[in-house]
């Protein structure tokens, strides 16, 4: 039996010959197994795409058609302010747009065992969310004749996110080019070392002094532990991988982050593409649409096969075109037809649309052919 399967290992993809592998019958003898191998791969080549189909517009249609009838909504996460994710036809765009700033950054932070079954979940949040002074404040309160500034801190928050008065001052301290800083009781004094110091700078410090960072992880504002089979995750609103790595109870292999240019930074080319399909796929899924993932494969492969993700845009994949007719047909026309005479570029014609523009036949389908004769003398 192995034998036969191993004839048709270079044919067959594995996934299918194992799938093929695990539903036979004891009772299958090798005749019937060479038929079913037979069948298979018969199969396999009726469902690949012949020499010259117009793949492109197949996606194109497949992905555009559905996300017409999709939503514009923002999904709201129950019970938790600031918590919101960006869905439908608008993160469509996000996506294929590459963006580098999207509206609902968001990371999904898998676990290490114990955590993941629930073992001081709130206090891991907490370690997770960013803490600036604006937490740990109840008032900021200025003495003009002095040039003063004295923050009254909340004790009880001070407590519940573990954040010690050494850690307070040395972070105001950081802020601080030149004066002093004390803390007395429940009060901070910050004393700015001259007088001439305009009320204006007074007043600029004390609206530093609330966005001054603390502890956590920065850029995360929320977290919320949800409980998904028979583990927790932490969602995150923000994102910041590279620092969300660095901590010893987060599983680096599961986390995520739907910032489709920060996992490209930080996990490279493979995972940015994988990241493409994971959250196009999802959004399509969550509006109860159907797309094959072959035509969000495609594009994924478009956006990422330079090595470096560029969205569908004329800054992106439409800039790398070789052909100039196709880039100006694209946007912005006068100005590639201009730039390609200034440096005499010439054109392929080796597409579909610069073909079509000139009345030619297109080389897809029964157009790919070319005849060759030899002419006589």
């Amino acid at each position: 039996m192995e034998e036969l399967f191993k004839e048709y290992e270079d044919k067959i993809p594995a996934i299918l010959l194992e799938e093929l592998k695990s539903s036979i019958d004891k009772k299958t003898t090798k005749t019937q197994l060479k038929k079913m191998l037979e069948a298979l791969y018969e199969e396999y080549l009726e469902s690949m795409v012949e020499p010259g189909e117009s793949v492109g517009i197949i996606s194109a249609e497949s992905i555009g058609e559905p996300s017409t009838q999709m939503t514009l909504n923002t999904f709201h996460f129950a019970g938790v302010a600031e918590m919101n994710v960006t869905m439908g036809l608008p993160r469509i765009i996000e996506i294929l747009d590459a963006r580098k700033n999207i509206k609902t950054p968001m990371m999904e932070v898998y676990l290490k065992e114990p955590y993941n079954k629930g073992k001081d979940i709130r206090k891991v949040a907490e370690l997770i969310k960013e803490t600036k002074m604006s937490d740990i404040i109840q008032e900021v309160s200025i003495n003009i004749l002095e040039a003063t500034i004295t923050v009254k801190l909340d004790r009880q928050k001070m407590k519940d996110l573990e954040v010690r008065d050494s850690s307070v001052k040395r972070a105001v301290e950081k802020q601080l080019k030149s004066g002093q800083v004390k803390i007395e009781g429940d009060e901070v004094l910050i004393k700015v070392k001259s007088k001439d110091d305009s009320l204006n700078d007074l007043y600029k410090l004390k609206e530093k002094m609330k966005s001054i960072y603390l502890k956590g992880v920065k850029g995360i504002t929320q977290v919320l532990p949800v409980k998904r089979k028979d583990e927790f995750v932490i969602i995150t609103a923000g994102s910041n991988l590279k620092d969300t790595f660095k901590l010893e109870f987060v599983d680096t292999e599961r986390t995520t982050s739907n910032d489709i240019m920060e996992v490209y930074e930080n996990l490279g080319i493979e995972a940015a593409r994988a990241a493409i399909i994971n959250e196009v796929y999802r959004v399509i899924e969550s509006q109860g649409l159907n797309v094959d993932i072959r035509h969000i494969m495609l594009i994924a492969d478009t956006m990422t096969a330079s090595g470096s993700v560029k969205g569908i845009t004329r800054y992106g994949v439409v800039s790398d075109k070789s052909s100039v007719l196709a880039r100006a047909s694209f946007e912005t026309p006068i100005k590639h037809l201009i730039n390609a005479s200034l440096v005499g570029e010439t054109d392929p014609l080796n597409s579909v649309i610069e073909n079509v523009m000139l009345n030619q036949p297109i080389p897809v389908g029964t157009g790919l052919p070319g005849l060759i004769t030899k002419v006589k003398k």
